[in-house]
């Protein structure tokens, strides 16, 4: 008899895969659980504190077993030394939170117990959201989560993305040409892409801006002789650092920070969302307000004729803050498309930005072009809350 061969996906991770095995005590090669290891259970989360007789215990929830199968276990035989240390930091900043005493006491409130399963749980779903996003992204700075103000999880209906999500009815014109330089920073022929425009490189031989916000950046594109090394090549090489999008406790709901430092004037992340029509925008922008909370970009460089919609689709940019005083500064970038409606909008650090400090804009900042007559500061708005 001939047996054809196939293969079921299977939603369960190789942890849970394990954890089944060794609950129904089944010994598998392919996942490793054998006679020797087959007793080995792993810790998911600490739920509960307390001390007997000068030994301390911990309520333990098993992973891949149900709430109904946690276990009281002495501090000895436990050697999940990082979540202890988690447990007993949120412990501290909920027993200061209640202004109550942070040393351990012999037994844990029900509410404070409470507290401690839920922040565990809080910080399973954002350690996923945070694996979802590094799988997503297609930069080498890595994305960290953080949450240790409040039971807030990820964001719903927000769908990471790393380009911008073209709208209905709207078109991105590919480059026609591209620069013909051996080395576009010491010897650009017709002054490179940016000349091509009657423009000059925008990039230091440090790969820092030093055009004036205003000015357009033009970057070499996909027709360009030169290759990915090129100075010329800055935005479309995606975020070089490392962030945490924190939430603040404040009230400003989540934030970005830097956890690296970077130095003036450098390319720090793109603002990246849905491009929608002005009109479009107009219709949107009315249900946001009621709803508290818009995240529009009018691509006004030349005209308004086009937005961009970061509430639903966009990166890491859709969570950071407003300041008056802000450490990045807006540029209209061109780099695969010459059409001066429907520039990318890049984020350049203005002065030095040390390792932890928050990364800002101002949503009213000018993003037009220089020779362009001023509008009204209600027009040019970035509503964001």
């Amino acid at each position: 008899m001939n047996v054809l061969s196939c293969s079921v996906s299977c939603k369960l991770s190789l942890d849970d895969l394990q954890a089944v095995c060794r609950r129904e005590r089944l010994h598998c090669k392919q996942l490793g659980v054998n006679k020797h290891n087959i007793d080995d259970y792993e810790v998911e989360y600490l739920c509960d504190y307390k001390k007997f007789k000068e030994q301390e215990f911990y309520l333990v929830k098993w992973k891949g077993y149900p709430e109904s199968s946690n276990t009281w276990e002495p501090r000895k035989n436990l050697k999940c030394r990082k979540l202890m240390t988690q447990f007993h930091e949120d412990m501290e900043r909920e027993l200061r939170r209640q202004k109550r005493r942070t040393t351990c006491p012999k037994r844990l409130d029900k509410d404070v117990a409470w507290t401690l399963v839920q922040k565990a749980k809080l910080r399973m779903r954002l350690q996923c959201w945070e694996a979802d996003l590094n799988k997503t992204r297609n930069h080498p700075g890595r994305i960290f989560v953080l949450n240790e103000v409040d039971l807030d999880g990820p964001p719903r209906d927000f769908t990471y993305i790393t380009n911008y999500k073209v709208g209905e009815g709207i078109v991105l014109n590919e480059m026609a040409v591209g620069c013909e330089c051996k080395d576009c920073f010491s010897d650009p022929v017709g002054g490179c892409c940016p000349g091509a425009s009657l423009h000059r490189l925008a990039y230091t031989d440090k790969g820092q801006v030093r055009v004036r916000a205003g000015e357009p950046i033009y970057e070499c594109n996909a027709r360009c002789s030169c290759g990915p090394d090129c100075s010329n090549r800055l935005v479309q090489k995606g975020i070089q650092f490392d962030l945490c999008i924190f939430k603040t406790g404040n009230g400003r709901g989540w934030g970005v920070r830097a956890l690296q430092h970077i130095k003036k004037n450098t390319f720090v992340m793109e603002y990246v969302g849905e491009i929608i029509t002005s009109d479009e925008a107009e219709k949107r922008g009315h249900l946001y307000d009621r709803q508290g909370a818009t995240y529009l970009f009018d691509l006004d460089y030349v005209e308004d004729v086009y937005t961009v919609d970061a509430a639903n689709h966009g990166n890491i940019s859709h969570f950071v803050n407003h300041s008056c005083n802000p450490n990045l500064q807006v540029y209209n970038v061109f780099i695969d498309n010459l059409d001066e409606r429907l520039p990318r909008i890049a984020l350049f650090s203005t002065r030095s930005i040390r390792a932890g400090e928050e990364l800002t804009f101002d949503y009213k900042m000018q993003t037009s072009h220089p020779l362009k007559n001023r509008k009204t500061e209600s027009e040019q708005e970035i509503r964001k809350v």
